[in-house]
């Protein structure tokens, strides 16, 4: 029978999403044939899955260290904010529609047969599924009808591993309160827990792990380290933008204005792994520095409302600016739909306001339209004469004279446009900067030689590390009860 581990943080961002990855290579590298799965994922950041659906990242980013083709149904249901109170629902890999905050909550007891159907079609033909949750099973308040954490854990039989964050402090604090408030039958999910995100002496927190024995019964399976290799793998949520420090003296600056919902970030990621590129992160508040060689816009999971939020930022002025100093500008899907003239939505699809004035740095207008590209695709750009490989998930279509000269050609098809003076280009295409033929042509135009490492092996390399690391850690007796 397939065996299945879950992973349950005491809180979110703990490192839950890095941690199944490194199991899932773990286990791979000891000839394991394992598989990632996550109940609920919401996030912005989504991938289209081998089999044409969309997931979360971080699912497509666990198949990769699981080193098997990515599914709709290792994430079967998958949330992508559109506003501080309401989200798109993405079940099986398709729009389900949408919903605001109360509203799921009563609708998740009807998605968990499509989380149940899902997981048994992961677990088929695996030796081990390791299981990812959301949030914390501490959220006692949203355990009626829960389809991320202990709701499915009961329903699947799962036994749950707890981990905790102590870079956060509390974490002693956070594991006895998980313990002291989940109901009997919960508790008796969890079978131990692993203390993540540890700096210093291993040994000082020995008395730690008697503390938490003592109140909770729970054994610790291991006390890891800050990951060094987790900063080279793509980050899930978008609140890490809010942790990452300036670089400075490189010889270009590529600025990247934060959206409210800001979605697939991680198409920047192989910028900022460049020895040469500056990658700044401008937050609200704070203006396009005026020093940027490259302005990137990324996708946006509310156009209008990001576009809105934009100009309300002045970044509108910083980027006229920045392009009357003959700066250059990229804008990816959302982004790239904010640069024309105007974005229409006759259908409301993101709200009451039918229709907004653009950035104006390309001739095109966008109409936002019910039907929803989502797949993988092969490309080549039609700037720098080479091959891309990337990915489409958005609504709207996009016409006007800039798209004459296309910035891609996507399976064929002209797909973007690039301004008159070629210092504005945009397309639907995301992943453009993980093709590394494309990321040295980028930079010899900025005069940087670059590009060189492939992107995605060092990923990979990245991700052999952290499961190495991992394995120094952890109890060797856990380990091998994961084994088949």
């Amino acid at each position: 029978m397939t065996k299945t581990i879950m992973l349950q943080g005491t809180g979110s961002d703990v490192g839950k999403t890095v941690l199944v990855a490194g199991l899932c290579r773990l286990m791979a590298n000891r000839g394991v044939k394992v598989a990632p799965f996550k109940p609920q994922n919401m996030s912005n950041n989504a991938a289209v899955s081998d089999d044409g659906g969309e997931i979360g990242r971080a699912q497509w980013l666990q198949s990769m260290a699981a080193r098997i083709p990515s599914s709709v149904h290792m994430n079967p249901v998958l949330l992508k904010p559109q506003s501080e109170t309401g989200s798109q629902i993405i079940v099986q890999g398709k729009v389900a529609g949408q919903a605001r905050g109360r509203d799921y909550q009563a609708l998740k007891p009807r998605l968990m047969a499509a989380v149940m159907e899902s997981f048994e079609t992961v677990g088929a033909g695996r030796d081990l599924v390791v299981v990812e949750g959301a949030g914390s099973p501490a959220e006692i308040n949203l355990r009626a009808g829960d389809i991320a954490n202990m709701g499915f854990a009961t329903r699947a039989n799962v036994p749950v591993v707890l981990v905790g964050d102590i870079d956060r402090g509390g974490v002693i604090a956070s594991l006895v309160g998980t313990h002291t408030i989940l109901s009997d039958e919960d508790r008796r999910m969890i079978s131990g827990y692993i203390i993540n995100k540890f700096r210093g002496d291993v040994s000082l927190f020995d008395d730690g792990i008697k503390a938490v024995q003592g109140f909770t019964g729970w054994p610790c399976f291991g006390v890891v380290p800050w990951l060094k290799s987790a900063g080279r793998l793509p980050a899930e949520d978008s609140v890490v933008l809010e942790r990452l420090a300036r670089g400075g003296g490189k010889a270009l600056k590529v600025a990247v204005p934060v959206l409210s919902r800001i979605a697939n970030f991680d198409d920047l990621d192989p910028l900022a792994a460049e020895p040469e590129v500056d990658l700044v992160f401008v937050r609200a508040g704070e203006r396009i520095p005026a020093d940027a060689g490259l302005v990137v816009i990324p996708g946006s999971k509310a156009t209008i409302a990001d576009l809105s939020d934009f100009r309300a930022q002045g970044w509108d002025r910083d980027l006229q600016a920045h392009v009357r100093r003959g700066g250059r500008v990229i804008g990816i899907c959302g982004g790239y739909q904010m640069l024309g003239d105007r974005v229409t939505d006759p259908h409301g699809i993101e709200g009451n306001v039918g229709e907004i004035e653009g950035l104006g740095l390309l001739s095109v207008e966008t109409e936002m339209a019910p039907e929803k590209t989502v797949r993988n695709s092969q490309a080549r750009s039609a700037i720098y004469d080479v091959a891309l490989g990337g990915y489409e998930i958005h609504l709207g279509r996009t016409t006007g004279s800039d798209c004459a000269r296309p910035a891609v050609i996507i399976d064929g098809r002209a797909d973007g446009a690039v301004s008159a003076d070629g210092q504005v280009s945009g397309t639907y295409l995301h992943g453009l900067f993980t093709s590394d033929a494309y990321r040295a042509a980028l930079l010899k135009s900025f005069g940087i030689e670059g590009g060189g490492e492939n992107y995605r092996q060092s990923v990979d390399r990245a991700l052999d590390d952290v499961a190495i690391e991992l394995e120094a850690v952890l109890d060797p007796r856990w380990l091998d009860s994961l084994m088949p």
